[in-house]
């Protein structure tokens, strides 16, 4: 009884900072129909998950939102957390670019979509974002090859590799576009864009090759075991135990070969 208050009032404590109220609708939205079900929210989502070290609540919700985003269907969550990213720290900037990002990961529909519902966020807000231009890039090839270099690594090049005998235009879009025109942009440091692209990889659940690729970008930038693990146990709650699981065993094979490759 005394964990469960605690981690009840921990959740509260959490849950009022993403929502900007110390009164969360959730309670009354669930509470005529799935009360326990706001309570499992507030106590284990936000009690026991939010809580937890490893990331900062900006990145948490930055993960959430890269999820979210790249799953689709949950627009009202989806809005929620945009707004919860903007309590927690982050900019309207950040979640733009976000949205940018997951253009690559996610496609098109996915990032527009995120774009519109932050554009609902922000007018509800009266946040004016200011849009951000990046300068043409006269190498786009040479500069994504060099970024992909410096986030991937061999990981990276073996992908492009696989792809000369079947589709190379593929291969160098991957490079000119993903990382020449995207991850060069400002708005979003590449720690950001790296835990953005994992959550989006585990919470779509089907591209286990690509996802351990940006998992091993992820330790390449600077990222930790420890983020990585918060960023799997983050999406549990958004995308549910099954991919969380899956990711988790993606995230063991690519330590173990790190760790391996170090002896």
């Amino acid at each position: 009884m005394n964990q469960a208050l605690s981690t009840t009032a921990v959740g509260l404590h959490y849950l009022a900072i993403i929502g900007g109220t110390s009164h969360p609708s959730i309670v009354d939205a669930l509470g005529d129909i799935a009360p326990d079900l706001a309570d499992l929210t507030i106590s284990f989502a936000y009690g026991q998950v939010y809580s937890r070290p490893g990331l900062d609540l900006r990145q948490r919700q930055l993960v959430t939102v890269a999820a979210l985003a790249s799953m689709g269907g949950a627009e009202p969550q989806l809005k929620f957390h945009i707004a919860g990213a903007l309590n927690a720290g982050g900019s309207p900037e950040e979640i733009v670019e976000l949205m940018t990002h997951l253009a690559v990961y996610a496609g098109f529909p996915a990032a527009l979509n995120g774009v519109f519902a932050a554009k609902a966020v922000f007018g509800e807000k009266g946040i004016v974002a200011g849009a951000t231009r990046a300068a043409p890039r006269t190498s786009r090839y040479d500069d994504g090859l060099a970024r992909l270099r410096e986030i991937d690594g061999v990981a990276g090049e073996h992908v492009i590799d696989s792809l000369r005998d079947i589709a190379p235009d593929l291969g160098r879009f991957i490079i000119e576009f993903g990382f020449g025109d995207i991850y060069t942009r400002p708005g979003l440091d590449l720690l950001s864009r790296e835990l953005a692209t994992v959550a989006a990889l585990a919470a779509t659940g089907s591209a286990t090759p690509q996802l351990k690729v940006h998992m091993h970008g992820l330790l390449n930038v600077g990222g930790t075991r420890e983020q990585l693990v918060e960023v799997i146990t983050q999406i549990a709650v958004y995308a549910g135990f099954p991919r969380a699981i899956n990711a988790a065993l993606a995230a063991k094979d690519v330590l173990e070969t790190r760790e391996n490759a170090v002896d």
